[in-house]
């Protein structure tokens, strides 16, 4: 098992290094440029601008110099933030992006698995038929008119929950965009449930656990369940790394200072480094997660191998 997560890691090198070249280049053949305004700069003044972030060299030599800078851990200046490093942005970002998407993940995992249980359980039943219509119904509201419309029941006509901000990390400001950002993946994660489950109640080794007079709790908890999990482990890998890097939509609706608004500013203001810098945290988080998810397969399943 070592030897495969080491191989695993030493593979991440090379995939990285594409991801930030193609991305590298991309953003540099995109029209237009941090330093772009409706009122021009005169020549000199943007001369020294360009000089100063080292944009006036070569695409070839600023590519190299970006390069020599990550392998150190600079992400480099923040073109349009100034006086701040896109390192420092990502660290003032990511703990809102973490809490919101971290229990939002661990809300989705913990009702959409129980959800998508019950369901197999009493398969073709109305409960099997309520679930499942209540899951393609999460999964064709989007975020964007779910997040308003939890904002308007529950925090402007019942006035229960703060509609928008931070308030310095409370918990009552968090509720309303975790289960926005929730109930999408709640969805995915019951019907994937409910599939596999039904799949495996059928399987012979819970035909044998029942033959042995297990009761029907432990043949579901210890034995159908974990095998159900595959698919739904399979799918929380990018799932959670999407999660975690924080939705731009509930972001915006709820005002939260997470990485996600830092992505569409930078992209909106042409500024390189916080593009690449969160592109690359966005891919080295998916890699790293997608990993997780392969070594957890050996410990459901002891037919896979490393």
């Amino acid at each position: 098992m070592l030897s495969y997560i080491l191989r695993r890691l030493l593979s991440l090198v090379p995939t990285l290094l594409i991801i930030i070249t193609v991305a590298f280049f991309m953003m540099r053949l995109a029209p237009g440029g941090p330093f772009d305004q409706e009122r021009a700069l005169p020549p000199a003044i943007e001369q020294n601008v360009l000089a100063a972030y080292g944009l006036d060299k070569p695409l070839w030599e600023q590519y190299l110099n970006y390069v020599g800078g990550l392998l150190q851990g600079d992400f480099g200046p923040s073109f349009a933030v100034r006086d701040f490093s896109v390192a420092e942005l990502l660290a003032a970002g990511f703990p809102a992006s973490l809490q919101i998407g971290g229990f939002a993940i661990l809300l989705a995992i913990l009702i959409g698995v129980s959800l998508g249980t019950v369901a197999a359980l009493r398969q073709n039943s109305r409960v099997d038929y309520l679930v499942m219509a209540s899951a393609m119904t999460g999964i064709a509201i989007p975020n964007f008119v779910m997040a308003p419309l939890l904002t308007l029941i529950f925090g402007v006509q019942l006035s229960w929950l703060p509609v928008a901000g931070w308030g310095d990390g409370a918990f009552q400001y968090k509720i309303l965009p975790i289960v926005a950002l929730a109930l999408p993946q709640v969805a995915y994660i019951a019907r994937l449930t409910r599939g596999s489950m039904v799949e495996v109640l059928g399987a012979n080794f819970v035909r044998t656990a029942r033959a042995k007079g297990l009761r029907e709790k432990l043949v579901v908890m210890r034995h159908a369940l974990k095998g159900a999990m595959l698919p739904v482990v399979s799918y929380l890998g990018p799932a959670t790394a999407a999660v975690i890097t924080g939705s731009v939509v509930i972001e915006t609706i709820f005002d939260i200072p997470g990485i996600g608004r830092y992505f569409v500013n930078g992209a909106l203001n042409r500024d390189y480094t916080l593009v690449m810098g969160v592109m690359i945290f966005y891919a080295v988080i998916i890699m790293v997660l997608n990993l997780i998810v392969d070594v957890l397969y050996g410990l459901l399943d002891p037919k896979v191998r490393h």
